[in-house]
């Protein structure tokens, strides 16, 4: 029990503490005022504790040892996550990224000022990138006009998605072709509050990829 409440682990805890209440305000007021995506936000949070105490844990050891055991562990994770079966979006990697970034400092710093400047810079860097640049949100949708996707048509295409969707259509982007059953696989780009990323339900190469 001694060991359980020193003051190391006193102090780990609060940099824990930080790290979850900083991670949180990132995922619930910055990324899911917009994606909307409980799914991200779930793996986002856990993603957060888990990543802490790895790295604590492997502070344990020498720490030249732990610095390189904590950079084979990251990379070994994002290498699982670039393998996996459905791509995840630019926008949620970006995220994750930051939030496996801020778990490790949290986990590492032993000067809670300049883990306090860090964290603020980290926020305030997230709101003006959030700000100034707006992410269009898009969809992958399986359309039965075939007819038209000619580069010609592309107003009366833009136009009858817009009315059958009810979404502002940015851009329209054509994928795989099925001539047997009259459909395609079309990417659109829209202006919408909230930020919906693609579901990757069609599997179409990036090459077959052409804007109408």
């Amino acid at each position: 029990m001694d060991t359980l409440f020193s003051a190391d682990f006193s102090s780990t805890l609060i940099r824990f503490l930080i790290c979850i209440v900083v991670n949180w305000g990132i995922i619930h007021f910055l990324y899911y005022r917009k994606s909307h995506r409980n799914d991200f936000y779930f793996t986002f949070m856990l993603m957060t504790v888990a990543i802490f105490f790895l790295v604590y844990f492997m502070m344990g050891m020498d720490r030249g040892k732990a610095t390189m055991g904590v950079g084979l562990g990251l990379f070994g994770i994002f290498s699982i996550m670039r393998y996996r079966t459905d791509a995840m979006p630019v926008r949620e990697m970006t995220y994750l990224f930051l939030i496996v970034c801020l778990a490790v400092v949290h986990a590492m710093a032993e000067d809670f000022g300049e883990l306090v400047i860090v964290d603020i810079l980290t926020v305030a860097s997230i709101i003006a990138c959030e700000r100034r640049f707006h992410v269009h949100a898009t969809k992958l949708i399986q359309y039965d006009r075939i007819e038209l996707i000619k580069p010609e048509k592309r107003e009366e295409l833009i136009n009858d998605l817009e009315t059958r969707t009810g979404l502002k259509i940015m851009k329209v982007e054509v994928g795989g072709i099925d001539f047997l059953k009259d459909s395609v696989v079309l990417r659109v780009t829209y202006d919408a509050d909230i930020n919906n990323t693609v579901d990757n339900q069609f599997t179409v190469r990036k090459s077959q990829w052409r804007e109408v």
